[in-house]
């Protein structure tokens, strides 16, 4: 081979090497670990996870690959925001009133006892200002929060006896998280914060004597229904349940534009499916619970609700002076409450008293 000939073969290999370099850069695959609260596939926010998971993986071609862990197999249920936060993960599942202890108002960003519906709190979030504080709030953690999952009106909780007044709720050992589980300690029961996975045999065990978690879709998958026949309505500590996904902002940051735009869309579009999903299996759940398990459903005593309210008011009050981010979200949180209560009224409140 003549030296021309040698240079010109070389020089066509490297031109043929610089054209595909940025294909082979743009076929890489990025693997993400995903920590949840949940356990796996959990109906509701476990499946929340695995969907978001799912669509990121479809809608970027699988240039972006997520790995989705249950509660207890990288780190606790209530450890996500750490393990996120710190590397561990790069996204993770879970609620934000699990964060109350670090940062107060984070529980707004999940549901507050007599707050938002799941319509109002979208609302809230989406075009009300809400995810600009939530993004602040979260940004000394190092994660930037999405809605991912909705879990809708949630139930008040399930008892091991029956409930004829307040009265009867002080004393009982209660698995309740967030501010409603401080309403319930105001009102004379002892709240626990017992994971997801442990609420049965808690109950089985008489560690505790009641438990709220989700709705019918979900609690039935935990088999609640075997050990607390009482089901009690309405969700006033609960009245909304988002779930959120995480971002470590330092795997946020390495992104470029377009996968962002991807795992920001996969939330959302997870966000609105969750919410129709927990529609069907809540009706389809409580049907079952009542005409096949023989669960007890009831309304909680007005006396209870009454007392609730109340306390919830204080609760609130009390955590907006905690510090400056917690005043501005529970100001914007109120704000969004009180303009949207009237048209709630004579929309959705009344075509239902209607039907």
């Amino acid at each position: 081979m003549t030296t021309r000939r040698r240079f010109t073969l070389a020089a066509g290999v490297a031109a043929a090497g610089l054209i595909a370099a940025p294909q082979i850069a743009r076929a890489q695959t990025l693997k993400w670990r995903m920590v949840t609260s949940w356990p796996k596939r959990l109906p509701g926010p476990g499946m929340s996870a695995e969907r978001v998971a799912t669509r990121v993986r479809a809608l970027s071609g699988g240039r972006l690959d997520i790995s989705v862990y249950a509660a207890g197999e990288v780190v606790p249920a209530f450890e996500v925001l750490d393990a996120v936060g710190n590397g561990v993960a790069d996204i993770g599942h879970t609620a934000s009133f699990y964060w109350q202890g670090k940062m107060p108002a984070a529980a707004f960003f999940t549901t507050v006892p007599f707050g938002l519906t799941p319509a109002e709190h979208v609302a809230w979030i989406e075009a009300g200002g809400g995810q600009a504080l939530w993004d602040e709030l979260y940004a000394s953690f190092g994660v930037k929060p999405f809605m991912g999952g909705n879990t809708g009106v949630c139930m008040g909780g399930w008892f091991r006896r029956e409930l004829a007044s307040l009265a009867d709720l002080r004393g009982l050992k209660l698995r309740s998280l967030g501010l409603g589980g401080e309403v319930y300690r105001r009102l004379g029961a002892t709240p626990q914060t017992t994971p997801p996975a442990e609420i049965l045999v808690s109950l089985q065990s008489g560690v505790i004597d009641g438990a709220e978690f989700v709705g019918p879709g979900t609690d039935i998958a935990l088999g609640l229904y075997r050990v607390a026949s009482f089901y009690y309505y309405p969700g006033f500590n609960k009245p909304n349940g988002t779930g959120e996904c995480i971002v470590a902002l330092k795997s946020w940051d390495a992104l470029p534009a377009e996968l962002k735009a991807i795992v920001a869309h996969a939330c959302a579009t997870e966000a609105n499916y969750a919410l129709a999903e927990m529609e069907r299996l809540n009706a389809q759940a409580l049907a079952a619970l009542v005409g096949e398990h023989n669960v007890k459903l009831a309304a909680f005593p007005a006396d209870l609700v009454a007392a609730a309210r109340k306390q919830a008011g204080d609760v609130l009050n009390e955590l907006s002076a905690r510090n400056a981010i917690s005043g501005k979200v529970h100001a914007s949180y109120t704000a969004f409450r009180e303009r949207s209560a009237p048209w709630s009224r004579v929309s959705i409140e009344a075509v239902l008293r209607g039907r």
